[in-house]
């Protein structure tokens, strides 16, 4: 458990960091009050989720722990996360330019709202967390893995990216940038492509999958797709 407490740690520091580094760099100042504040919001909502992890379900951590392209065992699947990591960083550093050069106009107030709905995705993720102990940052099936129809899950298929996407798209609203959004149409492209390869694999691979997606039609969001 030490070496979990340890890892875990340092992972969010280190996301933390390179996140700062990545808006305040391009930004070429220190003085980004929506910076600071996204930043604020994210780590707290990371932390208590974290907190929440190590308490109930640390099994499930060591899982999220294990994340990243180099962690994927198919080959198409480390392509993109790769990409997926690629965007995700262009995200910040693009908000950062655009604040440097004054490319958006969004109200202040509008992006101190939108950490409310940064908190939202993230809240949408805890509920996935909270019901779902089998959710891996890979495409995996593990032993005595079942499929989970319930809360969160008997609405759309993915929860889980529903609530980052919604984390993303506002990540740019609250750190006052309309052009990071393109960032965030490309990474959610490479999420698509992602879930779409997530769902045949289940199908192949998890018992009852197939019949799962016949009782709930939406891949992502309710009533649309």
């Amino acid at each position: 458990m030490n070496h979990l407490v340890l890892k875990t740690i340092s992972g969010f520091l280190i996301l933390i960091i390179t996140m700062g580094l990545l808006l305040f760099i391009p930004a070429w100042t220190v003085r980004y009050l929506q910076a600071w504040l996204y930043l604020f919001t994210f780590a707290v909502s990371t932390i208590l989720i974290t907190l929440y992890l190590f308490k109930n379900d640390p099994e499930l951590l060591k899982r999220r722990v294990k994340a990243g392209s180099t962690a994927e065992k198919e080959k198409a699947q480390k392509a993109i996360q790769a990409i997926a990591n690629l965007f995700f960083c262009l995200i910040y550093i693009v908000a950062g330019l655009d604040f440097h050069f004054h490319w958006s106009r969004i109200p202040e107030l509008i992006s101190i709202l939108a950490n409310a709905f940064v908190f939202l995705g993230f809240y949408i993720v805890f509920l996935v967390f909270k019901e779902n102990s089998y959710t891996s940052a890979i495409i995996e099936v593990n032993k005595d893995q079942k499929v989970i129809s319930t809360e969160v899950y008997a609405v759309v298929r993915h929860p889980m990216y529903f609530g980052a996407i919604l984390m993303l798209v506002f990540s740019s609203v609250a750190l006052g940038s309309y052009w990071s959004l393109l960032c965030v149409l490309a990474l959610i492209i490479s999420i698509i492509a992602r879930l779409l390869y997530e769902e045949k694999f289940l199908s192949e691979n998890l018992s009852g999958y197939k019949e799962y997606c016949k009782k709930v039609k939406y891949h992502l969001i309710p009533y649309i797709w």
